[in-house]
């Protein structure tokens, strides 16, 4: 039996909603809308094949904390990773999925992550160079009958809060092609978004690490902002 989530629960839904709209507007504080125990965390995935999906674990901290910086949500800018065949999962509303190398789901993986999506869950993906072939037929078992598709420069996703007319910023040079996100659906609410040749995740990570100047990381962060806004009020 899946254990009730967080995010079938239309009244805690709501909370993130109204959380959400209240620092777009800036008509109420946080501490009016709830108590301060609910602070939202992302999970890493972990995942078998050989894939390093630990990689750059201060990514998901760094990007929690600029939203704290930068908004009204109430945040734990921890490092956090879940297993997919396990129930923990179904405590996150949003999960983070990269790495370089291979991708494989055990069929109990595939269950819960459908399940999961299918009950208002949402899987960031960043390919940080060399995920691309694994994750697509990976994702493939989970909606067998869907196909990657890429979302338009107009697309909410790249405006909720701050402006990206131009899509994905790039971050890191690989190949020279342009940078590209990628979404599945279910009954019409993006559930998956997947970014491709833009190693969003690499302008999260402590500055040492990359040594990418100021206002690229800046870029990183605020689309990465802008996806963890969007997965919480759709």
């Amino acid at each position: 039996m899946i254990k009730k989530s967080w995010f079938a629960n239309s009244k805690i839904k709501a909370f993130w909603i109204l959380t959400i709209f209240t620092f777009i507007w800036g008509c109420f504080s946080f501490a009016q809308t709830i108590g301060s125990t609910s602070k939202l965390k992302i999970a890493r995935v972990k995942y078998s094949g050989g894939g390093d999906w630990y990689n750059d674990p201060s990514g998901e901290v760094n990007l929690l904390k600029f939203i704290k910086q930068n908004t009204n949500i109430p945040v734990e800018p921890v490092y956090e990773w879940v297993d997919l065949a396990s129930q923990n999962l179904f405590a996150y509303p949003i999960l983070f999925l990269t790495g370089h190398g291979n991708v494989n789901f055990s069929e109990r993986e595939v269950e819960n992550l459908r399940t999961y999506l299918k009950n208002g869950g949402f899987l960031y993906i960043d390919d940080d160079y060399g995920l691309d072939k694994f994750i697509r037929r990976e994702m493939k078992k989970v909606f067998p009958d869907q196909e990657f598709v890429e979302l338009p420069f107009n697309h909410p996703i790249y405006n909720i809060h701050f402006k990206f007319e131009r899509g994905l910023p790039k971050i890191h040079e690989h190949d020279n092609k342009p940078p590209a996100g990628y979404g599945l659906f279910y009954n019409g609410r993006l559930c998956v978004f997947y970014t491709y040749e833009s190693n969003l995740g690499d302008g999260w990570v402590d500055p040492e690490v990359y040594k990418d100047p100021p206002q690229l990381r800046e870029q990183a962060l605020k689309m990465g902002t802008n996806i963890v806004i969007y997965a919480l009020t759709n």
